[in-house]
């Protein structure tokens, strides 16, 4: 029998937007992470991709994270492998030279924030819904780089703080925590995407050179994690791949021209 389609994935104009569909909440198995991971390297190889866009199917839950069902029924062996596993996809998330947004449409909690702190950048409908890791509730840990993740975004104390507690809040206040980079309002949730993909475009050819974009990313999420000398180092190189490239060219030739840049991803 077919495996079931758990992650839909669609390009359109520079973008891959890429959809997690299991409801009524949209968690996640290990068939679903396996999805994920092949989409991800599949936006990753293709050049005709420049924008990576992560959401929920349905109004009300980007992702309420790992299936719980399926974690109580599974061994002890298969629920560390499957933790393994889903570290390895969302790091392939985090470094992969495109830019990633989550597109947060409703509920995002546990692991489906974990998913969303792997992108680069969050956006959110307002009033969607509410955010948060409280893994602690059923006696674990965020196991999905929640620990490491949270805490680089908002801050060791305020991370330990808020996994303790459990707490749960609206997308309003994950803005004010800097979890969430924008609210976005939209009385549905086609339209709160229809302005996702439109935020995304301004990232792609011929508005922005999309392979200094991925390299700005790359610099600093691999950077982050090393020694500053370390992070300069790879600063530079990747600086002089773009010297190189044909937007370089076009930005530097534009400027001198006094003219709006055309790049192409090149």
């Amino acid at each position: 029998m077919a495996e079931r389609e758990l992650v839909h994935y669609e390009v359109g104009q520079g973008v891959a937007l890429i959809t997690l569909d299991d409801p009524p909440a949209n968690t996640y198995t290990y068939e679903m992470m396996r999805q994920l991971d092949e989409v991800i390297l599949r936006a990753r190889m293709d050049d005709g991709v420049y924008v990576l866009v992560v959401t929920g199917a349905g109004e009300r839950f980007y992702s309420a994270g790992a299936n719980i069902n399926m974690l109580v029924e599974v061994t002890s062996g298969f629920k560390y492998c499957f933790c393994l596993h889903a570290n390895e996809t969302l790091n392939r998330l985090e470094q992969t030279p495109k830019l990633t947004i989550a597109a947060l449409n409703g509920h995002t909690v546990g692991g489906g924030l974990e998913i969303a702190m792997a992108a680069d950048l969050r956006v959110a409908r307002r009033g969607a819904g509410k955010i948060g890791l409280p893994e602690v509730n059923l006696g674990v840990l965020p196991g999905t780089g929640g620990t490491q993740r949270l805490s680089r975004i908002v801050g060791k104390s305020r991370a330990i703080e808020l996994m303790t507690s459990g707490e749960t809040f609206d997308l309003e206040r994950a803005a004010e925590l800097g979890l969430v980079n924008r609210i976005l309002d939209a009385e549905t949730g086609d339209a709160f995407l229809a302005q996702v993909l439109e935020y995304a475009r301004q990232f792609t050819p011929p508005n922005r050179a999309a392979k200094a974009v991925g390299f700005i990313k790359r610099a600093v999420q691999t950077g982050w994690e090393v020694p500053f000398e370390q992070g300069l180092a790879l600063e530079r190189e990747l600086q002089q791949q773009l010297f190189l490239s044909q937007d370089a060219r076009e930005g530097l030739t534009a400027y001198v021209e006094k003219r709006k840049p055309q790049f192409t991803g090149r």
